[in-house]
C-alpha cells in the first residue's frame, strides 16, 4: 500500500463538475493499493499517518500530528501509484491491486479515518474509479511517500 502525503492549507475533488470533498488545514492523501495488500497493512498504514508529526509546533518545529492541529484528511483512490516506468515510456500498473480489493481497502482506510479522527466531516473523499480534478495548496510544500513495503515490521 502506498500513502502519497501532502500536507495542504486547503485541498479539494471535483468530480463531473460537483465538489465530493473539500477541507482546509491538513492531509491530502492519495491511496495506491496493491495486490497483497490487506486490512492489516492499511491499520499499519493509517497508524503512521495520523502519527506523522509534519505540522509546526508553537517553536517552528514540524513536532505536531494531524490530530494534534485537529487537521483534516482528503482521501482519494489513486491506482498510478503502483506505475511501473522501468521499460518504456507507457507506465504498467500490474502492480496494482484488483479493482474490487482496492475499493475495499480505500472504503476500509476512509472508516478507520473516520472511526479515529472522531469527526466524520473530518475525513473527506473523491470517488473510487472517478474521473477526479483534485486541487491543493501544498504547505511548505511538504510531501511523503509513505510504502508498506518499508514500514517496520
Amino acid at each position: 500500500m502506498r500513502f502519497l502525503i501532502q500536507r495542504v492549507t486547503e485541498a479539494s475533488v471535483e468530480v463531473e463538475g460537483k465538489i465530493t470533498g473539500s477541507i482546509d488545514n491538513g492531509f491530502l492523501v492519495l491511496i495506491g493499493v496493491s495486490e497483497t495488500d490487506t486490512k492489516e497493512v492499511a491499520d499499519k498504514m493509517i497508524k503512521k499517518l495520523l502519527g506523522l508529526r509534519i505540522f509546526a509546533d508553537d517553536a517552528g518545529k514540524t513536532n505536531l500530528s494531524v490530530t494534534d492541529v485537529e487537521g483534516s484528511l482528503l482521501l482519494v483512490s489513486q491506482f498510478t501509484l503502483y506505475a511501473d516506468c522501468r521499460k518504456g515510456n507507457r507506465p504498467s500498473f500490474t502492480s496494482a491491486g484488483s479493482p474490487e480489493l482496492a475499493e475495499e481497502l480505500y472504503e476500509y482506510v476512509i472508516e478507520v479515518c473516520r472511526r479515529e479522527l472522531g469527526e466524520e466531516t473530518k475525513v473527506q473523499t473523491g470517488v473510487f474509479g472517478g474521473d477526479m480534478k483534485v486541487s491543493l495548496v501544498n504547505d511548505g510544500p511538504f510531501t511523503i511517500m509513505l510504502d508498506s513495503e518499508n514500514l517496520a515490521r
